[in-house]
């Protein structure tokens, strides 16, 4: 199978991840819970994951970056412990329902909710953030990139908007995190909320949140802490206040093993490399009889994603053609991103992702492109 989906999650894992996360389930104890070598042993694993996490976003503190099961639990956690009724909060038509959804809850419980427009082709218009700015307004929430169309925000456009305003800016990094540069101080972020299985190249059941300096986030699960265990609420410390219950150590060693493989790589050159290979692909198919790439190429910097339709073809269609007849993996229909596609014009067509990994090749991305010439060449008789 040529694996094209790596916007949905990560696959192969690099060496020695599945090792990691083995030997975890072989020497772990409760992280937090207990004295005893095993238990001491998981923590320390846990908190060294911790801080070199802190390292690569930023975070001023190790004990700021809070673990969650995958970036939809982090969003929730962070979108409905710092929102409120009656705020009124800006988000984007390029976000995943791992934000619409928490969004559209607290607007039906009376909090306001604008959305920055996107345009056919898919590009944000920032001039609109000033429009939609009101005297309550308390938060910008957006992506990083769109996994739909692999465009990036300029986040920092954004979060000098947020600053000049006195605004939280939570961002959604989940198509990013691990392959873009991400700095909370310079880049005016008070929350980034991540996943492990995708860029960071870490198992799935693995995710978080780091959270800055004075941001006061209310906790949206109470529970098992292992501390202060005669408190009827849950502990204000950081990260207890947020990670109520048994962590995924196994995850967590297995993330700590695929951090210290793009270390070891260089977070930069494995970016260069699926970038490079997303840009190759997109080169061979833009100018296609029949084919629809959405979109902005204009510039260099986005995340390894094309996604395309083929005539008036389904996605499904495609997809299923891609994979029973040319072996190749990819992601058909809506991608949780109702609005830009509603924007796009493709509610109905849905389209056709392509996402590219570490361990893509230059063979297979050839590939992949000769078997849309093919399918948009029989779509033509």
């Amino acid at each position: 199978m040529i694996y094209l989906d790596n916007a949905a999650t990560t696959r192969p894992k690099p060496p020695g991840v599945a090792e990691a996360v083995a030997e975890a389930m072989a020497s772990c104890g409760n992280s937090g819970r207990g004295v005893h070598e095993d238990a001491l042993f998981a923590a320390r694993m846990v908190y060294g994951v911790r801080q070199r996490l802190a390292e690569w976003f930023g975070c001023p503190r190790a004990d700021h970056v809070a673990f969650t099961p995958n970036s939809t639990a982090a969003l929730n956690i962070a979108i409905g412990g710092l929102l409120r009724p009656g705020d009124h909060v800006i988000s984007t038509d390029w976000e995943h329902n791992s934000v619409l959804r928490p969004l559209y809850r607290l607007r039906d419980r009376g909090m306001d909710l604008d959305f920055l427009s996107a345009d056919r082709r898919g590009r944000l218009d920032y001039g609109g953030l000033e429009e939609l700015l009101r005297p309550n307004t308390r938060a910008v929430v957006c992506t990083h990139a769109s996994n739909l169309t692999g465009d990036m925000a300029d986040i920092a456009r954004v979060g000098a908007f947020a600053r000049a305003h006195g605004l939280l800016f939570i961002l959604d990094a989940s198509q990013t995190a691990g392959s873009f540069p991400i700095d909370m101080v310079s880049q005016g972020l008070d929350v980034v909320c991540f996943t492990g299985h995708k860029s960071l190249l870490g198992p799935q059941g693995t995710g978080g949140l780091c959270v800055g300096e004075g941001v006061d986030i209310r906790p949206c699960l109470v529970g098992g802490t292992g501390v202060q265990s005669f408190l009827e609420t849950q502990p204000e410390e950081w990260p207890t206040r947020l990670e109520a219950g048994t962590l995924n150590s196994h995850g967590l060693a297995g993330l700590g093993a695929a951090l210290g493989y793009l270390e070891q790589m260089g977070r930069d050159a494995v970016r260069a490399h699926e970038c490079g290979l997303a840009r190759r692909f997109y080169e061979a198919v833009c100018n296609l009889p029949g084919v629809t790439v959405y979109g902005d190429f204009t510039g260099e910097e986005r995340a390894p994603i094309v996604t395309l339709n083929i005539g008036d073809l389904d996605s499904s269609e495609v997809s299923d053609e891609l994979a029973e007849r040319f072996g190749i993996a990819t992601r058909p229909g809506a991608h949780c991103a109702p609005r830009l596609h509603r924007a796009l014009g493709t509610e109905a067509q849905g389209a056709v992702r392509f996402s590219w990994g570490w361990a893509n090749t230059e063979e297979e991305t050839d590939a992949a492109a000769e078997a849309v010439q093919l399918l948009a060449a029989e779509a033509r008789l």
